[in-house]
């Protein structure tokens, strides 16, 4: 057993651990914080495989920006923890099942590409300080799996114009603006020029009413 393979046990030992922490911790906010190491650590075990891009991914997209949102709003709601975990051991069988099936498709998709005959997972043909694993990323997303992207792209497409569909509300209540009429507007529709006299004219007509109103 080699140094490289002491480091990918080291990381996989933590990244189960902090996976299970993820479901079992009774804190939401520690549940997060939890899923935030075993990203880390995914990545890590990304780049012993030569998957800098998607280690990077990984770690700016899920770590920097999602995580942190999830952060914000577990820490933001007020949160009843004792109601959040009533159902959790009648939901825990259920969720047993799922995992022994996750494992077990797992197990046959390695099986599949020979990976315990390869000296237990080790990596092998390893690449030249110029290959590039973004270019061999592209080339495999483009060619060989085109049509599974563009299904892929497309369904997030019309996932996203349903969750605005049905999140979108007009209330009558609410203001709202139109550009059309915004960009039509003319001055005189919005400007009133109001003729007044002069200081000294003003002061003449009240003075002259004043004297009109006083008793002879």
């Amino acid at each position: 057993m080699n140094a490289q393979t002491l480091i990918f046990y080291f990381f996989a030992t933590i990244l189960l651990l902090a996976a299970v922490r993820v479901v079992t911790a009774r804190n939401p906010v520690h549940a997060a914080l939890f899923l935030v190491l075993s990203f880390f650590t995914a990545a890590a075990l990304w780049i012993m495989l030569e998957a800098e891009f998607l280690a990077i991914t990984l770690v700016l997209v899920y770590v920097g920006a999602v995580m942190v949102l999830f952060l914000f709003v577990v820490m933001m709601l007020d949160i009843n923890y004792d109601l959040l975990r009533e159902g959790f051991w009648n939901n825990l069988p259920f969720a047993l099942l799922v995992t022994v099936l996750m494992a077990a498709e797992m197990a046959v998709v390695l099986a599949g590409r020979n990976f315990w005959a390869n000296d237990g997972g080790a990596v092998p043909n390893l690449h030249g300080p110029g290959y590039s694993n973004i270019k061999e990323l592209g080339r495999l997303l483009y060619t060989e799996y085109v049509y599974p992207f563009e299904i892929a792209s497309v369904l997030l497409l019309v996932a996203i114009v349903a969750a605005i569909a049905l999140t979108l509300r007009r209330r009558k209540d609410t203001k709202y603006q139109d550009p059309a009429q915004q960009i039509a507007v003319r001055r005189n529709d919005r400007l009133r020029i109001i003729p007044v006299a002069s200081d000294t004219k003003l002061m003449q007509k009240q003075e002259t009413t004043q004297q009109t109103e006083q008793p002879s």
